[in-house]
């Protein structure tokens, strides 16, 4: 049995091959190094050995040597210093391509020690005859700027690039507006820029001028460029600003999505100083077609002009009032798309095209997608309180959707019906049996919630209502909260409104609520009605059955302010996200470069994260707390006498004169043995008595009308204020059946 000799590593044989003799060979080994470094396999090793390789007349082979110098340029920082002498010498190669490679490989290096080499190559290209090297090295100005600030200003970069903007070349003056840019918002960026910082770009008339000549001959990513400029500049009147409309108008007829939307923002942005009506129409009609062929895009663009529209809708709803149909949903449109067009739909609804969108809404009820069919009805119930005179047909759509028995379907529809009955109070009463008929196929918390709230709003025309509710009281605990809520205010409803039936079953409820219930919502709202009812059933009923304003949708999702904002910024992420971009980048967030150098600085310094000052400031700021509390109000005490002033200390000067106590002095030393008892130490002797509980109350007092023969409920408990005396009032039967007694 033969033994085999070890094999070589992959990446010995690419050295071998990367400095053959033959130059096929040395070629074909630098394309399967790129490989290996493309699927991610370590190839750092052999940087000598390709740069060996970097200096030939072949493009293809020095494109991939740069390449990989680009890709392992930060791990070998040394290395790439032995890089410089090719790098210059390329700048001055016959080839404009070769030098434009070499300018912009310098450009992404992004290396320490080649920056201070790149001034005299860049200074070069940047006044080189050919405009492809010219728009090349207009974006390396960027990239240094962001490398290395104050080089970029000492050199004079920022006065050559001001200047290539009356370039000849519309592709150069492109890519000069989009570096400008790019070095604009990173000075902006710095908290203490200030205007006459030479990194802001300003832009004046005669810029104004260069960049709409510009405007039509560069490329789609240049017109871009321009556009979002265009968008910054701040128009001097309505003449200049009509101007820039009418100029900018015929870019909503390019085939890319994104030269589309950033005119739509410029013509947002400058149509808000146009004052002639008839322009204000024109330039809208002439937005809806290009926004129309949008939807023939792929879905994720169709979901992302959807977006836009749908904030161009809540400032100008009229730009599509007629295209109701485009939106209609496709059998293979994916869900995220299929919403928004749901909800642009309702936007676009009106009296005139109400009949077809309720057929299509209630063709999408049919559907599998059960998400789907919950928005769809919710849409129906949307255009229901929108439009008035479509209500009716809303409803009836509703009441067949019912009539399906589909569980979802129902539950959604009841969801619907309770919104429906919030706007057009005792209008559509002759549903409630239906909807009280379906009952048993309800689930979920919302669908309950809702049922019960109609039951309880209309349990004086319900004859059964207090059976119905006894359903949901004899399961109380078993509930969610809302629906727990919901039952609690409903059976109180149906108390006030018919007192002589409902006397048991408020009587469960409410001592369910405040014995068994775990939530401290569902108890605290259970004491304030029986404290309501037991002392004042005039203000109960004035209370719980007080008149609500009918709901209505609201015509913008985000505040004036904000969709202001936003409409400047169409076709970027914020318009998108629906959410100023402050919210998701930008200063106020940390990226992973800072996380990992905080980490280092660590390391470095052996600081502990939780170091010593920070517990006693996290130790300082809890006392700080307590006090704060210990002091705060008994809100549910209305008659305690104002505080007197030059009294005891608050806020931070009660924590001084707290942390001089031996208990705080341990605490905020570290050396306590049992934090907890010091802390409770502390304050064990400061205005923490309880007081006497009040006895119990009975429902109606004299001659309420709402039955007096009810067992005893409790008071609200006011434990931390003072108590004044209060009137005599009737015994409850003992003590121990007193909930304070609790207490």
């Amino acid at each position: 049995m033969s033994i085999r000799a070890p094999r070589k590593g992959e990446n010995y044989e690419l050295s071998v091959d990367l400095n053959s003799e033959y130059r096929e060979k040395r070629k074909d080994a630098i394309k399967r190094t790129i490989a290996s470094m493309t699927v991610g396999k370590d190839v750092s090793g052999l940087f000598p050995d390709v740069l060996k390789n970097m200096q030939t007349e072949d493009l293809e082979q020095k494109k991939l040597v740069y390449l990989y110098l680009m890709n392992y340029a930060k791990t070998q920082p040394e290395l790439v210093i032995l890089a410089v002498n090719t790098f210059v010498k390329d700048t001055d190669d016959p080839n404009p391509l070769v030098r434009a490679l070499a300018i912009r490989t310098m450009g992404c290096l992004r290396a320490e020690k080649i920056i201070d080499y790149l001034c005299d190559p860049l200074q070069k290209c940047l006044r080189d005859e050919n405009p492809y090297v010219r728009k090349t090295a207009a974006l390396c100005v960027a990239k240094l700027y962001d490398l290395k600030p104050e080089l970029v200003i000492d050199n004079g970069f920022l006065g050559q690039l001001q200047e290539m903007i009356a370039d000849s070349n519309p592709m150069v003056v492109a890519n000069t507006v989009a570096a400008l840019t790019d070095i604009h918002n990173a000075a902006t960026a710095q908290p203490s820029t200030s205007s006459s910082d030479p990194g802001i770009f300003v832009i004046t008339t005669s810029i104004l001028n260069k960049l709409l000549i510009a405007l039509n001959e560069c490329s789609e990513w240049g017109r871009v460029a321009v556009l979002n400029a265009l968008a910054r500049y701040v128009a001097q009147d309505e003449k200049e600003s009509e101007h820039i409309c009418e100029r900018v108008v015929p870019q909503f007829q390019h085939v890319n999505g994104s030269v589309v939307l950033a005119a739509v923002k410029v013509i947002m942005i400058h149509m808000r100083g146009v004052r002639r009506e008839e322009l204000i129409k024109q330039l809208v009609r002439k937005m809806a077609p290009p926004l129309v062929t949008l939807l023939s895009s792929p879905p994720e663009v169709q979901w992302v002009a959807l977006r836009n529209i749908n904030l161009l809708l809540q400032k100008r709803p009229d730009i599509l009032s007629n295209e109701m149909r485009v939106f209609f949903c496709k059998y293979n449109d994916p869900l995220y798309v299929k919403v928004e067009k749901l909800e642009i739909m309702v936007r676009l609804a009106s009296e005139k095209n109400v009949d077809a969108l309720l057929s299509e809404l209630k063709e999408y009820a049919s559907e599998v997608d059960v998400d789907f069919v919950r928005k769809s009805i919710k849409a129906i119930g949307q255009t229901a309180v929108k439009i008035d005179v479509a209500a009716e047909r809303c409803v009836n759509v509703l009441l067949d959707l019912i009539a399906t028995r589909i569980s979802y379907v129902v539950q959604e529809a009841v969801v619907v019906m309770k919104d429906i009955f919030r706007k057009y109070p005792s209008t559509y009463e002759g549903v409630i049996p239906t909807l009280c008929a379906n009952l048993d196929e309800l689930d979920e918390p919302e669908a309950k919630a809702s049922l019960i709230w109609i039951i309880g709003e209309y349990a004086n025309k319900i004859d059964n209502a207090d059976e119905l509710l006894g359903i949901f009281v004899d399961t109380f605990t078993e509930e969610s909260y809302p629906v727990q809520l919901q039952t609690l205010t409903a059976v109180v409803k149906l108390f006030l409104k018919k007192p002589d039936s409902a006397q048991g079953v408020v009587q469960r409820v409410l001592t369910t609520a405040t014995k068994d219930c775990d939530s401290p919502d569902v108890r605290d709202r259970a004491y304030i009605y029986w404290r309501l009812l037991s002392t004042d059933p005039g203000a109960a009923k004035a209370v719980v059955l007080a008149h609500r304003p009918p709901i209505s949708i609201p015509r913008t999702t985000v505040s004036p302010a904000l969709l202001e904002e936003l409409l400047g910024e169409i076709s970027s992420l914020a318009s998108v996200y629906h959410k100023p971009e402050e919210t998701f980048v930008g200063r106020g967030r940390i990226g992973a470069d800072s996380v990992r150098k905080a980490n280092e600085l660590r390391d470095l310094t052996n600081i502990k994260p939780n170091s010593l000052s920070e517990d006693r400031f996290s130790t300082q700021k809890a006392l700080q707390t307590v006090v704060a509390g210990q002091q705060a109000e008994n809100l549910l005490d209305f008659d305690d006498a104002p505080a007197i002033e030059g009294g005891e200390p608050s806020g931070l000067a009660a924590t001084q004169v707290l942390s001089q106590t031996p208990a705080a002095a341990s605490l905020l030393a570290g050396t306590s043995n049992n934090p907890l008892d010091d802390l409770v130490s502390i304050f064990g002797g400061g205005g923490m008595s309880v007081s006497t509980p009040a006895p119990g109350f009975e429902f109606g007092g004299g001659n309420s009308g709402f039955g007096a023969g009810l067992s005893p409920v409790p008071a609200t408990p006011s434990m931390l204020a003072p108590q004044t005396p209060a009137p005599p009032l009737q015994q409850s039967h003992s003590q121990s059946d007193d909930l304070l007694g609790l207490f």
